[in-house]
């Protein structure tokens, strides 16, 4: 089932995304503005736009989230390989989206160091993260 949903919402992303669904979308409600004297701009007339918008929207919702969390997925899996591979590197820094906000404050403390902002910490990220400061 996943998988399905996986290739559906990526199929769907791929379509709502181009050029072509939006001038679809602009055309759908230029049909719709149009037909407004036809039907008095009555509350129907202006229920079927409203419904439908709405249930787009609903249903995006879940497309677009889950399209953000496998891209954010792939991207932490690429750095976390990048990480890995380069000699020297703070392999710690690998699964970073597991810490506290008070831990990630830290360690952003610490690179805002790194960067010639204010005095240089020499500790490591261990004893920067487990640190009371």
């Amino acid at each position: 089932m996943k998988d399905l949903f996986r290739k559906f919402a990526q199929a769907a992303s791929q379509a709502v995304g181009s050029s072509w669904a939006f001038i679809l979308a602009v055309l759908i409600i230029l049909v719709w503005a149009i037909t407004g004297p036809m039907f008095h701009y009555s509350d129907t007339w202006q229920l079927v736009i409203n419904t439908g918008t709405t249930i787009i929207t609903f249903l995006m919702v879940f497309l677009i989230q889950n399209t953000q969390n496998r891209d954010a997925k792939a991207i932490h899996l690429k750095l976390d390989e990048l990480i890995r591979g380069v000699k020297g590197a703070r392999t710690h820094l690998v699964e970073l989206e597991e810490l506290s906000d008070e831990e990630l404050e830290r360690l952003q403390e610490q690179f805002k160091r790194l960067r010639g902002k204010e005095p240089k910490d020499r500790r490591s990220t261990d004893e920067l993260v487990t640190s009371d400061e």
